[in-house]
């Protein structure tokens, strides 16, 4: 659901930005004074496993459509959502600037659309609700085991509803933009019903997540609901060494490996797209468009994940396993998108986590 840049006008795009710029301050206001040394590291491998999470397109079935994990939710559950907010807007701002995954005018809707809904609408209305009233009851050794129910209800019934608002969005978006290619009830009668479909499988991919992250550390989703410090039952630092070495070895799975699988199928935004008005791209004569575009291309190195082609014609002259790459067994762009991107995604959230950090401790000192 990454909107290109030609979907919005320069108006829409300008506004979107100045919406999300001040969702970022203020999350980052709000962090800044929550903000824990143990939180830093699991934000930038949940932020990384997002971006490798993102690549992998699955098909959905009949429609010859395919749908991507958003994030969102896994993020908001566990990190909370001011924290998942800035994760997400990390990932997508990664994907824009150097796999041109996203236009750049777009890119404050793209952080809206995928970040505000799932963190602020549907986490604590729908999520957060269905799980506290769960730990509002008498304890039990029974009614635990129950609560993975409800975390798989929750994730599933918030996924949905926070997918379904941010195609919403696109569709308004698309709408005060003046897109005549692309009419409001039609494109929006293409665009609900896919996305319902993809927040299925994302609602149950998120529920999986989530339990095995609560099965491994509880603490980590009491910690995002209650906004209370990681810690144990006597107060010393909570160790979570082992959730951080399984989603880092996740990532490199998916981002290295499991990327080689992806459906080359239409996403739900470009068959929506197709389905409406013929065409899974518009082209814009926009001047601010086209000046983004050249700067876009300057930056992504690995565009639509994967190499440029002339760096693939030179790997494939000197790849000592021409015969896998050829055949495409092996997607070495896709690999190396995935690893790259995924450092960079955790190097960059990570440096947000310590300026925050920094700025709580120096406003504490003064």
């Amino acid at each position: 659901m990454h909107m290109a840049d030609a979907l919005i006008s320069p108006a829409v795009g300008c506004t979107m930005w100045s919406v999300t710029a001040s969702l970022i301050a203020y999350c980052s206001k709000k962090v800044k004074n929550g903000m824990e040394d143990q939180k830093i590291p699991l934000m930038g491998v949940l932020g990384a496993f997002i971006f490798a999470a993102q690549m992998i397109n699955f098909t959905i079935p009949i429609t010859g459509s395919s749908g991507h994990l958003g994030g969102g939710m896994i993020l908001s559950i566990l990190l909370g959502p001011h924290i998942a907010f800035l994760t997400m807007a990390s990932v997508l701002t990664v994907q824009s600037l150097f796999f041109a995954d996203g236009g750049l005018l777009a890119l404050g809707c793209n952080i809206f659309n995928l970040g505000f809904f799932p963190c602020f609408i549907a986490y604590p209305l729908i999520y957060k609700s269905i799980v506290s009233r769960f730990n509002t009851q008498p304890y039990t050794e029974r009614k635990h085991q129950k609560k993975d129910r409800y975390i798989l209800i929750g994730s599933l019934i918030a996924s949905i509803v926070g997918l379904q608002m941010g195609s919403f969005a696109v569709v308004l978006e698309t709408l005060f933009s003046k897109i005549s290619e692309l009419p409001f009830g039609t494109f929006m009668l293409m665009m609900q019903p896919i996305h319902l479909a993809i927040g299925v499988v994302e609602g149950l991919t998120t529920g999986a997540v989530v339990l095995f992250i609560w099965k491994a550390r509880p603490e980590i989703l009491d910690s995002a609901l209650s906004t209370s410090p990681l810690s144990s039952s006597n107060s010393a630092p909570l160790s979570i060494n082992k959730v951080l070495i399984g989603v880092v070895v996740a990532t490199i799975l998916t981002g290295g490996i499991l990327s080689w699988f992806a459906s080359s199928n239409p996403d739900g935004l470009e068959w929506a797209m197709f389905k409406t008005s013929g065409v899974e791209e518009l082209k814009s004569q926009e001047t601010i468009h086209t000046s983004l575009s050249e700067i876009q291309e300057k930056t992504a190195f690995l565009p639509d994940y994967g190499f440029k082609s002339n760096e693939l014609s030179e790997y494939n002259k000197s790849s000592e396993v021409p015969n896998l790459v050829d055949s495409g067994v092996v997607d070495t762009g896709a690999s190396v998108s995935g690893i790259v991107g995924g450092t960079l995604t955790l190097i960059f959230t990570v440096m947000i986590g310590f300026v925050l950090k920094r700025r709580k401790s120096e406003i504490t000192i003064s």
